[in-house]
């Protein structure tokens, strides 16, 4: 996975994970998480949560809803709930989460520091640091309400926090990464990036040293009543509190990244406000509003080749397990969507929502949670990773086939169209368990005239 850090910007929703998904997620994200630390390690975990498109499929994965702010929070605490009574053993803490659980983050690293080692103040300091830059010193029009912080027994991190903009009901998530991380105020992000938010106030970036300078000694020189008439001054004369929306006519988002700036880039008393011109672009996620999954959601040749794959491979690479009752095709197919969240290249992820065609959605998009399947698919990690502890390593081998194959079938391989595949999987859901915030899925009129003309044919 890359090394670099990046941002999403998500559809604001409430509510709240029903019980029997949480339990779910937590139990599928921690066995994922082994899996990855066994096959990869600690630091490839770190790096791959650090990446937004990766993460969002993380989330879709395991059934939560594809697009929305929720799998932000769900996933950060399906991770804390999964990963804490395994931390000794995998060397991996997951600190912080949402509201009152965010401001305990320094805390609690300052306590896992005390037992595993580290220096957990530097830690909270570290904490501290990434929240107020994203806060404060980019002024993005998103007020931060979660923050989560993973980190190692040997003191490499990554940061997931999310801010949110009330009027525009959006949510932004931005994600940090220790490696490579050499100050946090003169370019800490690999890029920011503010679609259609006109100009960012940035005073991390390395050419606002001036100001950040500048700043600190006007709040020693100056009382508060002469910096409010500084401020009322400056408004009045030239505008430039007042970030300046963009036109209609405007080109498409522009980022600035790592490497070579190309800027119209003016210097205040605010710091640095960015109106740059494109270069490599960040890794940011832009998730629609819709709930629905449709086919412009899905590179459809992908889906097509986790299908024949899982059709191909499963019978021979999963032959002992298809004898399990309960285990099926459909099982098979919910692990070739997982297979390529443990082993697929940061390029596989350009399209989150195939992911959630293995375990549906808590609120039906696209379809119910087939519960019975999402439990069979769990069950399979968890002996994969057991033997693979104790040396038998076949099972992991045949998830590694089994998305090996999926690319190579990809090129020729044919299959139903998304809103054929989701149409079945709803036609199923009674059968696979499905369940959503609504219930039980209840059977189909297909299952029910079923049913009748078997009890007709028993009372003959």
């Amino acid at each position: 996975m890359t090394r670099r850090s990046g941002s999403a910007d998500l559809p604001l929703h409430g509510g709240r994970v029903p019980r029997w998904l949480a339990d779910r997620m937590t139990r599928l994200g921690a066995v994922m998480s082994e899996a990855i630390v066994l096959e990869y390690g600690r630091d490839e975990l770190l790096r791959r949560l650090a990446h937004p498109f990766w993460f969002q499929s993380f989330g879709a994965v395991m059934g939560m809803d594809w697009h929305s702010s929720g799998i932000t929070t769900s996933v950060i605490g399906a991770l804390k709930r999964g990963l804490t009574p395994l931390s000794r053993e995998l060397g991996i803490h997951v600190c912080g989460g949402r509201g009152r659980h965010s401001r305990a983050t320094p805390g609690e690293l300052a306590a896992i520091g005390e037992r595993v080692g580290f220096d957990g103040n530097a830690l909270a300091q570290a904490s501290r640091m990434v929240a107020k830059v994203d806060s404060a010193a980019v002024q993005d029009g998103f007020d931060l309400y979660l923050h989560g912080f993973i980190v190692t027994d040997d003191g490499k991190w990554v940061v997931v926090q999310q801010g949110m903009n009330g009027e525009r009901r959006q949510a932004r998530r931005y994600h940090w990464l220790s490696e490579g991380l050499t100050s946090f105020l003169d370019d800490p992000h690999a890029a920011v990036d503010g679609p259609a938010q006109g100009r960012i106030i940035n005073l991390a970036d390395a050419r606002a040293a001036k100001s950040r300078v500048a700043q600190v000694a006007m709040l020693s020189d100056l009382s508060p009543e002469a910096i409010a008439r500084e401020f009322v001054r400056i408004e009045r004369s030239s505008g430039a509190i007042a970030p300046a929306p963009r036109p209609s006519s405007a080109p498409s988002p522009r980022k600035w990244g790592a490497g070579e700036r190309h800027a119209a880039a003016s210097s205040s008393g605010c710091g640095v406000q960015l109106d740059l011109l494109p270069v490599e672009p960040l890794p940011h996620l832009t998730m629609p509003d819709h709930h629905d999954v449709r086919a412009s959601d899905v590179v459809v040749r992908r889906l097509h080749g986790a299908l024949a794959a899982a059709a191909e491979c499963g019978p021979r690479d999963f032959a002992g397990l298809l004898q399990v009752p309960g285990v099926g095709a459909r099982t098979v197919r919910s692990l070739a969507l997982v297979a390529e969240v443990l082993h697929g290249t940061p390029c596989r992820f350009t399209d989150p929502a195939r992911f959630s065609l293995a375990h549906g959605g808590k609120d039906r998009h696209p379809f119910p949670v087939p519960t019975k399947v999402m439990d069979h698919t769990i069950g399979v990690l968890k002996s994969a990773v057991r033997n693979a502890k104790l040396g038998h390593e076949e099972e992991l081998a045949a998830l590694r086939r089994l998305d090996a194959q999926a690319r190579r079938l990809e090129s020729t391989a044919t299959g139903p169209s998304v809103d054929e595949y989701i149409a079945e999987e709803c036609r199923q859901s009674h059968a696979h368990g499905g369940r959503s915030i609504f219930g039980w899925e209840p059977p189909s009129s297909d299952d029910a005239t079923r049913k009748e003309a078997a009890r007709r044919k028993a009372r003959r």
